[in-house]
């Protein structure tokens, strides 16, 4: 009796990990990186890449540097920037600052998409984070960061 309640139990687990893997195969994979980070500290622009930001324009919540061969899923609300060596430093200055404010430090990465190809690079805070989803038709999802990242900061944070 309880070898039997023990093997049901063993293939309740196997079929609950099992259908958690086959449910996160179209998911990529957020990677921290020091050249991309080296990238972004050099204010170095990539021409291969579509810069896009989320958040106010002052103080951005993410910076996304996506290669030109992907699309974003029709719908995300990331704004394309042109960029260029001096827009990329007023962004990542203010990004810095603001994320100071708060004893926190901007962190790079570099997208990988569920196959672990590179897709594109990161700039935010961890707390900033999302999710990069490749969906049917290989476009990818990558959602904004909750527009409140340093709102919510803001209201625990005293004066």
């Amino acid at each position: 009796m309880k070898k039997t309640v023990f093997l049901c139990l063993l293939l309740v687990l196997y079929l609950g990990a099992a259908a958690c893997t086959a449910s996160f195969k179209n998911y990529g994979r957020f990677v921290l990186s020091d050249e991309a980070g080296r990238a972004f500290d050099q204010y170095r622009v990539n021409e291969e890449l579509r810069y896009y930001i989320s958040g106010p324009d002052l103080f951005p919540n993410a910076l996304l540097g996506l290669h030109r061969s992907y699309r974003l899923s029709p719908g995300a609300l990331w704004r394309e920037v042109a960029m260029d060596p001096r827009r990329m430093q007023e962004i990542i200055e203010h990004m810095k600052t603001q994320a100071f404010r708060f004893g926190l430090f901007p962190n790079s990465y570099v997208l990988v998409d569920n196959r672990d190809r590179p897709v594109g690079v990161w700039y935010s805070i961890r707390e900033a984070q999302t999710h990069l989803l490749t969906e049917a038709d290989g476009t990818l999802s990558i959602p904004t960061p909750p527009v409140d990242t340093f709102l919510r900061k803001e209201e625990k944070w005293p004066d």
